[in-house]
């Protein structure tokens, strides 16, 4: 403990002044649009709203050049820091003898006070646990906590947040994790509730140091309005009614909050003598119903009466309305609002007051909609499991054999830049859910922003990003990384996909290794060399991006079918066939229907043969986005396009997985995409149907998913969504994820379903055309392999839905046929499921095809 108080104050000095920095800026960036504003911008209404603005941008420290923007909002979280005032801290032991080393110290607002476990003497052995009691009931979705600055002691690694209404009913976990051994301030996520004790628990520290736990100070986060597990409930019949309203100088009326169109608005009376402030607005429901969050848009033509101080109460009679169930202040921007409540409630009506303009500007108040959220029910929505905190941003992700999932991020845990030659990984174990991080040294390769491809053996191609040349190879079965031969075009941002003969393909990649043609290239495993493809420029594939190149071949969706052959089907509205024999060709497969450019959109393969693809944008940045989406069959040479349901929400930046049943569950992005901005996120999942072509939602997250997020199928049948941001001291950086259960897991009361259970019959290897002969506990109606993927910035050119064909030969018995075309069946690991006739699939049984 002598060496606790050594630190370089010289880094934290720059720190702060950098904050200081972004914060004034931020203040400017705030203050400049409400110049000279003086009244109701009834004039502006007239004019019709344009597409979502361009949040401002800031320039980043320590990022790379190509990529070195960050908007002004990600500098500070969604989530008001909450009130300290009169909150008090306990720990189960604190140091008082060798130092004052008490709980308190965690609020008292300097961070060189630290709490610290008691050492002296006999220390007491791990966990330790220091519990915040805010003294009243709020709403709370995070725990940021700062690592003392004197010397790493005591930093703790491992570690559970639960929360309670009383400070001794403390339930399961909602959140537990891993973090970084370092200094640098932690915000751990987790779905927004009301509660008034949180309880942090450290299990471990960090670097294995010694069996101390310490903290210097302890902030927690509140309302972010993003609320968890919950879905929009129809607003079928309702009706909305005002204190007050302008009728005469424009139709403010309050319907108009349910009507559909953010164009048209509620506004409080302002012609002649404007009504004071406060203003409220009532939604009856016309029956009672359990309601948990309101959804407030603000109007998107002008900012005044955007609101700013609010309540929120309910009633079941329109007449005696109770407490505030919400309240709170709501930022001065465009973007929608939630308001949490601190439980749910049965009621009917649903009071909204405005106590404040959001800028000052006047005494008004409106709003475009407002919609009300209810509990999610899970047999119908899914659910979602507890945050799972990881020690770097997870923005490449892979799933691999034994319950493991392998992430990555670049040189740093939480930032990007430069070529440093090392790589940030980390091995979730989805069984005890335990992170452990390690740096990779030996490939000289900072494997941000790569190429990824599941190599035949099982083994994880990656290639290009800040070390552009470079190539390397991870070993689930030794958990070792390897390099592998350069490269002969270096490349970021580029697209592979493994081909039907075992090789590996790439193409594109402009954001890294200078100017020029990324045409496309093959890896051959036997002789670990790369081949030019001279016939495959990446031309034919761009996109029309603005930023040009650098922007226009990212991230392409490629499928491999037989014979070594690719279609390439995105992002560009032009598809092409691709030929990988010789020198390699590419010509054009025609145009994806009436599809634009769907850059930072994605595609996956349901079926045989059949693809969805979902959302994206013109360009890759601050274009909006759109909701649709198209299916594209192949039948030989042939490709058929046809656009399906749209979304119910318009995605950039999404992440997209296949189901063992076929269903297509899409997670996250941006309305309006802007790399590293939380602004404009999808918090509500969706799943398509293939029968119908139509999405349904899903139980909202808690944390949105954007830029550098990623989400995968598991060997369970749930899917692992995590990640966003890596943009260094900002509050977007998301290091945690969380597994959903999708609603064909659970049954009507929530808990989970029987099962099928594959009993045997699966080897660890099989061929392509081989038959199996699978044991099951029980009857099934049919069997599916899904492909080990890999995801990385909104794409997975990995996954892949194979149904086989099977038959029962005897009770629990079936012959099950692999196809015995590789460009259907891949070379590689699978999953092996069993569903039943409801379509609930087995845990899944690995084996590699090849």
């Amino acid at each position: 403990m002598w060496f606790r108080r050594s630190f370089t104050r010289h880094h934290l000095l720059l720190r702060s002044y950098l904050l200081i920095a972004f914060g004034l800026g931020s203040l400017l960036i705030g203050l400049t649009p409400w110049l000279g504003v003086a009244r109701p911008a009834a004039a502006a209404r007239a004019a019709a709203p344009g597409p979502l603005p361009a949040p401002s941008d800031q320039q980043m420290v320590n990022q790379s050049p190509h990529h070195g923007i960050a908007p002004a909002n990600a500098m500070e979280p969604a989530a008001p820091v909450l009130d300290r005032t009169g909150w008090t801290a306990a720990a189960g032991d604190e140091e008082t003898v060798g130092e004052n080393g008490r709980a308190a110290n965690v609020l008292d607002g300097n961070p060189s006070t630290i709490w610290h476990s008691k050492w002296t003497g006999t220390p007491a052995p791990l966990p330790h646990s220091i519990t915040i009691d805010m003294k009243r009931t709020t709403v709370v979705s995070a725990l940021v906590y700062q690592p003392r600055s004197d010397g790493p002691n005591g930093r703790i690694g491992e570690y559970a947040i639960s929360v309670s209404p009383d400070g001794t009913a403390f339930g399961a976990p909602v959140a537990t994790g891993t973090l970084a051994d370092d200094a640098g301030a932690k915000t751990l996520g987790f779905a927004p509730q009301g509660a008034r004790f949180v309880r942090l628990t450290a299990l471990t520290e960090a670097g294995g140091r010694g069996p101390w736990a310490s903290a210097a100070e302890i902030n927690l986060l509140g309302d972010p309005g993003t609320p968890a597990a919950t879905v929009d409930l129809p607003r079928t019949g309702w009706t909305a009614t005002a204190g007050d309203e302008e009728t005469v100088g424009e139709n403010g009326r309050a319907t108009n909050v349910l009507d559909g169109n953010p164009s048209t608005i509620w506004h409080s009376k302002w012609t002649g003598t404007p009504a004071p402030l406060p203003h409220s607005i009532t939604i009856d429901m016309k029956r009672t119903t359990a309601v948990s969050a309101l959804v407030y848009q603000p109007r998107p033509d002008g900012a005044n009466g955007r609101i700013g101080r609010y309540s929120v109460s309910v009633s079941t009679d329109g007449t005696t309305f109770g407490a505030s169930v919400a309240s709170g202040a709501w930022r001065d921007d465009d973007t929608v609002k939630t308001a949490t409540f601190t439980q749910a409630q049965h009621a009917r009506y649903v009071r909204l007051t405005a106590l404040g303009e959001a800028g000052g500007r006047g005494p008004w108040s409106s709003a475009a909609e407002i919609r009300l959220s209810g509990p999610a029910d899970p047999a119908v929505h899914g659910s979602w499991d507890r945050i799972t905190g990881f020690p770097l941003v997870p923005v490449a992700t892979a799933v691999l054999p034994g319950d493991k999932l392998l992430a990555w991020s670049a040189y740093a845990v939480d930032r990007f830049g430069g070529s440093n030659g090392y790589t940030q990984t980390a091995v979730l174990d989805l069984k005890t859910g335990k992170v452990t991080q390690r740096r990779i040294d030996g490939t000289g390769h900072d494997m941000f922003c790569p190429g990824t491809a599941m190599l035949a053996d099982g083994r994880v191609l990656v290639t290009g990003g800040s070390n552009a040349e470079k190539a390397s190879i991870y070993d689930p079965a030794t958990d070792q990384w390897s390099a592998t031969t350069d490269m002969n075009i270096a490349r970021g941002y580029q697209a592979m996909t493994l081909l039907s003969t075992g090789e590996a393909f790439v193409l594109g990649g402009s954001w890294s290794g200078g100017a020029r043609d990324r045409g496309g290239e093959v890896w051959n495993p036997a002789g670990r060399t790369w081949r030019t493809l001279t016939g495959v420029p990446a031309t034919p594939a761009l996109t029309a991006d603005p930023a040009g190149a650098y922007r226009a071949d990212n991230h392409m969706w490629l499928h491999a079918t037989s014979g070594g052959k690719v279609l390439q089907l995105g992002p560009s509205k032009q598809m092409n066939w691709i030929s990988t024999a010789g020198t390699g060709s590419i010509t054009a497969a025609g145009t994806r229907a009436d599809s634009q450019d769907a850059m930072t959109g994605n595609a996956v393969a349901y079926d045989i043969g059949k693809l969805l693809t979902l959302g994206g944008s013109p360009a890759y940045e601050k274009t909006p986005a759109t909701r649709r989406a198209y299916t594209v069959g192949i039948s030989g040479d042939q490709v058929q396009v046809a656009r399906t349901g749209d979304m119910g929400y318009a995605r950039a930046f999404s992440n997209s997985v296949v189901l063992p049943d076929g269903k297509v569950a899409v997670f996250g992005g941006q309305a309006y995409p802007v790399p590293f901005s939380d602004a404009t996120s999808v918090l509500t999942p969706e799943l398509w149907d293939p029968a119908t072509g139509r999405f349904t939602p899903l139980a909202t997250m808690a944390i949105p998913r954007n830029y550098h997020s990623v989400a995968n199928l598991l060997p369970d049948g749930r899917v692992f969504s995590g990640g966003g941001g890596l943009c260094g001291d900002c509050a977007t950086n998301h290091a945690d994820g969380a597994v959903f259960t999708p609603p064909y897991l659970l049954g009507p009361d929530g808990t989970p379903k029987p099962r099928p259970v594959v009993s045997g019959g699966v080897p660890p290897r099989a061929a392509p055309g081989a038959q199996l002969s699978v044991t099951t506990e029980g009857p099934v109606a049919s069997f599916v392999l899904m492909r080990a993927a890999a995801a990385t910035h909104s794409t997975d050119n990995d996954q892949r839905r194979v149904p086989l064909v099977s038959a029962a030969t005897a009770t629990g018995t079936y012959t099950v046929s692999i196809p015995s075309d590789t460009g259907v069946v891949l070379p590689g690991n699978y999953m092996l499921f069993a569903l039943d006739a409801e379509g609930v699939p087995s845990m899944a049984r690995f084996l590699t095809i090849s």
